[in-house]
């Protein structure tokens, strides 16, 4: 019997500052294709017929309240922001460790600085809406989504190569 890949310690960065010992929790971006049921003359049933993929976003919470936060909010530039998840995942039956490392670029969307009390922490909860996102676990590129640059990479494979050359990219 195996047992799952546990997180054990984890670390946020903000445009390269670490928050270790502040971030507390990364709501990590759902990945969703985008169907569109199509069903025609002949066909018995819907099938989703694959349009992309949803929006990427990012939700993260902090403990307290930093300045660097709220720097970010309302830029211009789409992918202004760049997080970086890092989280450490061990299996208790092999003691095997695996590093997982989450690249993400942005814009905060929204900064939630939550109730302020006298005596208590309090916590900042950013939502982050997403242009670049990679995994990477155990130093092996899982997934990469560049939505600007139209890049879906899927395990080595380049999902959207062929129609970027079609269009002459």
């Amino acid at each position: 019997m195996a047992l799952p890949r546990t997180l054990k310690l984890m670390n946020v960065f903000l445009n390269g500052d670490s928050y270790y010992g502040i971030a507390k929790e990364a709501e990590l971006p759902k990945l969703s294709s985008k169907l569109e049921d199509y069903r025609a003359g002949g066909m018995f049933t819907e099938v989703g017929i694959n349009l992309g993929i949803e929006k990427l976003e990012l939700t993260h919470k902090y403990a307290g309240v930093d300045e660097h936060f709220y720097t970010g909010f309302a830029e211009a530039e789409i992918s202004k922001e760049m997080i970086r998840f890092a989280g450490s995942y061990e299996r208790d039956d092999t003691g095997e460790v695996t590093p997982v490392e989450v690249l993400m670029r942005g814009r905060h969307q929204e900064i939630d600085g939550g109730n302020s009390k006298v005596g208590e922490i309090g916590e900042t909860t950013i939502k982050s809406a997403l242009t670049y996102y990679k995994l990477t676990m155990g130093g092996k590129e899982i997934i990469e989504i560049d939505t600007l640059n139209t890049i879906l990479k899927v395990n080595g494979k380049d999902v959207y190569k062929k129609h970027r050359e079609a269009i002459g990219l």
